[in-house]
């Protein structure tokens, strides 16, 4: 005898196979197929599995609404927040725009959400945007005043977006290095040897002989047994891989393409090789901080400083070794990302990040600004919010004075981070002092504090020290939550082409927002 449609059982079993459709993107019409309710029969044959129809139309719209419930109680706790926001095309070509939300919880966790994948069908200019983006925060109730930043790529309708709204805006690092290595494509030589690489790379991609030949090489020559890689072209680091493993499989390419007269000529000459190998001796090194900067469950934006602090010093340092090209590649990539973050409110914005970060403090802000930065935070402190305050190279207690006044700013495995850089503190004793006095006291306890492990995790040494600095602790969680890259928004990006695929291309952009959001917050 089947279950009662209200017995517990059914009830449990049914949310599980929604939570499965949801979670894993799964069409509909997967209950209905043949091989999936013979499964079900077997796991209880007492169950009775509900068609298409109510899955999609009852079961998904109730589990977003328990799911939406859960997320709105989350954002209630956040007391400041960071978003991500992007558009893009579904592969029906309709337009979305997709926010995504970012804050650290009473527990020190970092909390990312995806909020919305919004149809939005308008002219995709600036006007529009910061409409939509105001429209999707209030629908979530949460006020711009609480919003610390957002990052976006460098498109000049959200760039505009963002002016309009008076929203303090970062640029993705991803975007921007991508810019910086675009710049070095334009010299014709690298433009040359990748052109080579390219087309090496299909020669292989489409004949399955030429597959069988190369493995054949490989085994002779003792290389690894990898595959080539094709360049994809909205990511940068799918052109390095490729030219870091065509040098990897030379050898082997030289002998499969040699042996056939139609491809002979293909074969990569020795400038190619030594074109090729600057490239990878300028590019290669980039790779895994790119990757580690886009990441949303731990600390980026701290890095941003330091990384390029490292660029600078080490990784895009010319070298007595390098080619002519190499120390071209490294002059060019340096001398545009140095000119990107030139912006005087972006690297204040990155000095408090960096700040409020125990492993790093004051260490990679210049010694002349120190000052500034040290009465900005007390500021902050003092006022429960961001300020904007003087620059001054004079004692703190000067622009602490002038608190009350607010001055216009200026114009405007994969390794970790923290392997690339490579105690217990006192508590602040504030009892009988004015509130300026305790607040300059225990920051200046926070910076005299031993620096965190740089391999540690910020957020940790915050959950156990919060009540030595407590308000320190509070700027913490203003600026840590901050994305360096628009990742987020981009992996909704790739969330919605799962969903909407060839035989789901006729979902309702309402069904879309539904499946995409149950998919990244289930």
């Amino acid at each position: 005898m089947p279950y009662d449609k209200q017995s517990r059982r059914h009830k449990d079993i049914t949310k599980a196979v929604t939570n499965f459709l949801a979670k894993d993107m799964m069409p509909f019409t997967t209950v209905e197929n043949v091989g999936f309710r013979k499964m079900m029969s077997v796991i209880d044959p007492r169950y009775e599995l509900p068609g298409r129809r109510y899955f999609s139309r009852t079961a998904i719209p109730e589990l977003y609404g328990e799911v939406r419930e859960r997320v709105e109680e989350k954002l209630k706790s956040a007391s400041y927040f960071a978003t991500t926001a992007d558009l893009w095309s579904s592969r029906t070509s309709e337009p979305y725009m997709s926010l995504t939300v970012h804050f650290i919880d009473k527990d020190w966790s970092l909390v990312s959400l995806c909020l919305q994948t919004v149809y939005f069908p308008e002219d995709h200019t600036g006007e529009a945007i910061a409409a939509g983006l105001a429209d999707a925060l209030a629908s979530w109730g949460l006020g711009e005043d609480r919003q610390v930043c957002i990052t976006t790529d460098s498109g000049t309708n959200v760039i505009k977006a963002a002016e309009l709204n008076g929203w303090t805006r970062l640029q993705c690092f991803g975007h921007r290095l991508n810019s910086a290595i675009e710049k070095v494509n334009q010299d014709k030589r690298v433009d040359r040897a990748v052109g080579v690489c390219k087309k090496v790379v299909a020669a292989f991609s489409f004949s399955w002989k030429k597959k069988r030949d190369l493995a054949a090489a490989q085994e002779e020559y003792n290389l690894p047994k990898h595959k080539l890689v094709r360049e994809t072209p909205t990511r940068w680091g799918s052109r390095q891989q490729m030219v870091k493993r065509v040098l990897e499989q030379k050898r082997a390419i030289t002998e499969v393409l040699s042996k056939d007269k139609k491809t002979r000529s293909l074969v990569p000459t020795w400038q190619d090789v030594d074109i090729l190998e600057s490239i990878d001796a300028a590019l290669s090194p980039l790779l895994e901080f790119t990757d580690a900067l886009s990441g949303e469950s731990y600390v980026s934006v701290s890095f941003l400083k330091p990384v390029m602090h490292l660029f600078n010093t080490s990784i895009l340092k010319e070298a007595e070794d390098d080619t002519e090209l190499t120390r071209t590649i490294k002059t060019t990539v340096m001398g545009y990302l140095k000119e990107k973050y030139d912006d005087p409110a972006m690297d204040d914005l990155l000095d408090m990040a960096c700040l409020v970060d125990p492993r790093f403090k004051l260490q990679y802000t210049q010694e002349e600004k120190r000052e500034y930065i040290k009465d900005k935070a007390m500021l902050e402190m003092l006022k429960g919010e961001r300020a904007v305050v003087v620059r001054v190279e004079g004692p703190s207690e000067e622009a602490m004075g002038e608190a009350s006044v607010a001055v216009p700013p200026a114009k405007k495995a994969k390794r970790s981070l923290a392997s690339f850089f490579s105690n217990k503190p006192t508590t602040s004793n504030t009892a009988g002092l004015s509130a300026q006095q305790a607040v300059e006291r225990e920051l200046g306890n926070y910076l005299l504090a031993p620096d965190a492990d740089s391999d540690s995790d910020p957020l940790d040494w915050w959950k156990v020290y919060q009540k030595n600095f407590p308000s320190v602790s509070k700027l913490a969680k203003q600026y840590l939550c901050i994305q360096a890259t628009s990742s987020p928004s981009e992996r909704v990006f790739s969330t919605g082409g799962n969903i909407v695929t060839c035989k789901r291309a006729a979902l309702k952009p309402d069904n879309v927002d539904q499946l995409v959001f149950l998919a990244r917050n289930l």
